[in-house]
């Protein structure tokens, strides 16, 4: 009995050695697996990161795309201080037209959108108390004509001592007040445009300045009240610009600095202007300060007030490296252009059975990192990670679609 226990006890110890070595073969076979596991992703790693940075076309997708190139050139570009604000004209060059008396509009003779010259009859309202000015003007200049011959009369009989000196002063003292109520009728009649000659119940609304009729706030049958506006007239050649500056940068800020601005709402068109005016108090809770400027005669054509721009305003002048801003492109949180390589030309093996046909051209082009600077006439100032060769041939036109077309894509940057 003791002797079948050891040799069953050898076999058990026998079989455990046999576990650990095949254990310990695993372990090596796993290790080998693991190892050439690295070594493969070590190769491909640069395959990846290459495919990350480069992308190429046919030659039929490069015309079709449009793609141009050009190289980096040194501008004259200017250090900017960005804002943005709205046109405006000077209080002088905008009028809000209403009519000092009461009544019935009559007629109407202009549209909106109509260049008026100051003077210009915009329409007319019906009241029957202007009858009452005028008359009360006539009487007072007939009355005005009889004292002036009676009291020619009276001062003569005065000198010669005549008659009394009391009944002289009674009649110049009617004179002067006569000549008092034919004045302020002949004012009342003028400040309602109303001529002091004939007898009308018409009152016109004149234009006050030359310029171009905006709302019309009447209409005919209507009852014009003082003090409510009927038309607005506004004269857009002396258009100037109001832009909000932060505090941080009214240091820079100064009269006679030129400015380029765009209108937000429509083209890209790059409109110069200079500053005139900056305000000495804050426009509002912002903490925004009002800067003026007048906007280029020629460029102020076809402006009218209220439209937003954004504008630059040019604080000093360098030369830097720079290229079109629609060469740079941003992808994730880092900015890039793509540089053209040289083009290869394979021609496709002969299948069997068929003749060969050669390869279409393919360009390859390399996203290469750059870091922008100031934005100005359309260029953007670039530095670049690493350096590149003067003549590289860079992406200008089409630089977004071959960031779409790498692995990722991104966002084109402006």
């Amino acid at each position: 009995m003791k002797i079948n226990l050891t040799a069953k006890f050898a076999k058990i110890l026998s079989q455990s050695s046999q576990r650990k070595l095949a254990y310990s073969l695993l372990l090596i076979a796993y290790s080998i697996v693991f190892t050439s596991c690295n070594e493969k992703k070590t190769e491909e790693a640069p395959e990846e990161e290459k495919a990350q940075t480069e992308v190429e076309l046919t030659e039929s997708q490069y015309k079709t795309v449009g793609i141009e190139t050009g190289v980096v050139e040194n501008r004259n570009l200017n250090k900017v201080i960005k804002a943005n604000g709205y046109t405006t004209v000077p209080p002088q060059n905008s009028a809000e037209v209403s009519t000092l008396i009461g009544g019935t509009v009559k007629d109407i003779f202009v549209l909106e959108g109509t260049f008026v010259n100051k003077g210009k009859v915009l329409a007319t309202i019906q009241n029957l108390e202007v009858i009452e000015m005028q008359e009360e003007y006539h009487s007072a200049t007939a009355n005005i004509e009889y004292l002036q011959l009676e009291y020619n009369r009276q001062k003569t009989l005065s000198d010669e001592n005549v008659n009394p000196r009391k009944v002289f002063q009674e009649v110049k003292a009617k004179l002067a007040a006569e000549r008092a109520r034919a004045q302020a009728a002949k004012n009342k009649l003028e400040a309602l445009h109303v001529s002091t000659k004939g007898s009308t119940s018409l009152v016109p609304i004149v234009a006050p300045i030359s310029g171009y009729v905006g709302n019309i706030k009447i209409a005919k049958g209507a009852y014009a009240q003082t003090g409510v506006v009927l038309f607005e007239v506004v004269d857009n050649s002396q258009m100037h610009l109001d832009l909000n500056v932060y505090e941080k940068d009214l240091g820079s800020i100064s009269v006679g600095q030129v400015i380029d601005f765009v209108l937000t709402n429509q083209s890209n068109k790059s409109i110069k202007g200079k500053i005139f005016g900056i305000n000495k108090s804050f426009s509002n809770e912002s903490k925004t300060v009002a800067v003026h400027a007048k906007i280029e005669s020629e460029d102020a054509k076809g402006l009218i007030p209220g439209m937003y721009v954004s504008a630059n305003i040019n604080i000093t002048n360098t030369t830097v490296p720079a290229l079109p801003k629609d060469a740079v492109v941003k992808n994730a949180d880092k900015y890039f252009v793509f540089v053209e390589e040289d083009e290869h030309a394979e021609k496709h093996e002969e299948k069997e059975g068929e003749k060969g046909t050669p390869h279409e051209k393919e360009i390859h082009f390399k996203a290469i990192e750059v870091i922008p600077g100031t934005t100005d006439l359309g260029f953007t100032e670039v530095k670049f990670v690493d350096k590149i060769d003067a003549d590289a041939k860079i992406v200008t036109k089409g630089a977004f679609y071959l960031l779409s077309a790498l692995k990722g894509g991104g966002e084109h940057d402006h």
